[in-house]
């Protein structure tokens, strides 16, 4: 159950090109939804539209909301989507739609998480973005039948920044980031399964250079807070499956990130598999052929195979 694999050549999936990149008209994103019935908890946050490159970058987030993308099979599960962006913007298309696109060949219905962002005047600070995984996770489950999937097979896949996220949302399921505003808050918020992929996962030094750590706790936090909001200090033997992805090479979010969960995660017993790639460096994302991390989501393919058919 505890398994550390290296990375081997593509096939599957993804020899077949389809975790190639995907245009805003073709993601297929079938509907957006609002999180949140009025304001977001807490106020604060930034004035006027949102702000988005040519390659599907955003910021400046007033509204948090998910993209819906339903596979044309429906298998009956669920994965959120949470991109990166060193939470100073998010990656939307690149690692969310892209994601979902890949994840609708597999027969899951993919939602991408479009989350608050800390620097953005938020009052409620690094809990924002926390509580809008949260809020995507319950919305998800609340809705289950509209969606045509099932409550107990909701996962969650993050990208850096959004690993770092899905990390959170994944150990602090029994944090209440905000007040509860209707019934959707009375489903549980904790995923079936997790994947991460070149997280950030300590805010502790030495590996506290992220732009992560900067935008969540600021130049200088305490001892204590740096603890508070580092994704393993929560790992018990409630977390769910997880599967890390990174490479050796990467840098930016250092590979120890993963290597520090993996030790975590084998202390309390949880089920944990750490795909480690010689090269790949940070942010490829789904990867494409010629890449040196090409190939990497066949590992994603087999484990989810493997832990929703324990969980079903």
């Amino acid at each position: 159950m505890l398994t550390r694999r290296h990375f081997i050549a593509a096939t599957g999936l993804a020899a077949l090109g389809i975790a190639g990149g995907v245009s805003a008209a073709e993601s297929g994103a079938m509907e957006i939804l609002r999180l949140w019935p009025g304001e977001p908890p807490g106020g604060g946050g930034p004035h006027g539209p949102l702000k988005e490159t040519p390659w599907g970058v955003v910021s400046n987030i007033s509204t948090p909301d998910i993209h819906v993308f339903r596979p044309e099979k429906p298998n009956g599960a669920a994965m959120l989507v949470i991109a990166g962006g060193g939470y100073r913007l998010i990656s939307r298309k690149a690692e969310g739609y892209t994601a979902a696109k890949w994840l609708n060949a597999l027969g899951y219905t993919a939602f991408v998480l479009t989350y608050r962002l800390p620097g953005e005047g938020w009052h409620a600070g690094p809990k924002a973005p926390l509580a809008d995984a949260q809020r995507a996770i319950r919305m998800i489950r609340a809705r289950a039948a509209d969606f045509g999937i099932e409550k107990e097979r909701v996962g969650i896949l993050g990208f850096s920044a959004g690993g770092y996220l899905a990390g959170l949302a994944s150990v602090r399921s029994d944090f209440q980031s905000y007040v509860p505003v209707d019934d959707i808050d009375s489903e549980p918020d904790r995923p079936d399964w997790t994947a991460l992929v070149y997280p950030v996962i300590t805010l502790k030094t030495p590996y506290d250079h992220t732009s992560t750590r900067r935008q969540m706790l600021g130049p200088h936090p305490t001892p204590e807070e740096v603890s508070e909001w580092s994704v393993e200090t929560y790992v018990n033997a409630d977390t769910p499956p997880l599967l890390l992805v990174h490479a050796a090479d990467d840098p930016i979010a250092n590979v120890h990130h993963s290597l520090i969960m993996e030790q975590c995660c084998e202390q309390a017993k949880v089920p944990v598999e750490f795909v480690e790639l010689p090269k790949g460096g940070h942010g490829f994302g789904m990867s494409k052929p010629g890449k040196p991390s090409y190939g990497w989501s066949d590992h994603l393919q087999s484990w989810l195979k493997k832990v929703d058919a324990a969980g079903t």
